[in-house]
């Protein structure tokens, strides 16, 4: 679609104003969640992009970008114009023709589809090297507000670990898993343990409700339908890469 310049977009915000700009965008939209749209499966691919067109919103100060166009935020993310306007397609219309998206609504908008408006629990099964690391890295980034992901809750077999605290995250034993997810109200888990016992902690976490899974551990996840696994084989990406060195 057209898209007049960044300056005349401006000029637009600020003489209908903000709120008036964010009804128009909104009118009529049905934000669209789930795995389904319109009978249509949302492409596992569409959902992975969605926290990029995020991060990018949530890097630009909205006072000096109010608008933003699909080109813009489709440059920075990585996508063409085009693929971005069919990925938000899929959830509603957001965009008003020949302006942009309002980057604060956009924002927001895309934080309510990925449910990062409410605290989501996650635990992590495995505080060996690579779940310590695995802390230390998330646990800076959380929501002051309480909002979005946070670490609730480790789980290990050491007993030098059971019942310590990292970052204020609590370590418990692999025997509590299915009594903390309850209780915790967990609905994601990291997998960072050995190969040879992820199949079966990955059942007990599924008996347990957990719906949603990252797994490190090398090997595919024989998954149930209503249950989403993303798998990062760190080996398998260095063997990658090593191709282009």
């Amino acid at each position: 679609m057209y898209e007049m310049p960044a300056g005349q977009r401006g000029g637009v915000l600020r003489a209908q104003g903000e709120e008036e700009i964010k009804g128009k965008m909104s009118k009529g939209t049905e934000l669209k969640e789930g795995k389904e749209v319109g009978g249509r499966k949302v492409p596992d691919v569409v959902v992975r992009r969605l926290p990029l067109y995020l991060r990018v919103l949530e890097e630009l100060d909205v006072e000096e970008t109010p608008i933003i166009s699909s080109h813009e935020l489709g440059e920075q993310s990585g996508v063409t114009p085009g693929q971005l306007r069919k990925d938000l397609s899929f959830f509603g219309v957001f965009g008003k023709q020949g302006v942009g998206y309002n980057t604060l609504y956009l924002r927001e908008e895309l934080r309510r589809i990925l449910r990062l408006n409410q605290q989501v629990n996650v635990g992590l099964v495995g505080v060996g090297n690579l779940g310590i690391a695995l802390i230390h890295y998330h646990k800076p980034q959380e929501d002051p507000n309480g909002n979005g992901l946070r670490l609730v809750a480790a789980f290990d077999i050491d007993p030098q670990k059971i019942g310590k605290r990292l970052l204020d995250v609590p370590i418990y034993s692999v025997a509590k898993l299915p009594e903390m997810i309850r209780q915790l109200n967990i609905s994601i888990i990291i997998l960072a343990v050995p190969a040879e016992v992820t199949e079966d902690i990955f059942h007990l976490c599924i008996e347990s409700g957990v719906r949603a899974f990252l797994n490190f551990a090398p090997g595919k996840l024989s998954a149930p339908g209503h249950v989403q696994v993303h798998t990062t084989d760190v080996t398998l990406e260095l063997e990658s890469l090593a191709y282009y060195r």
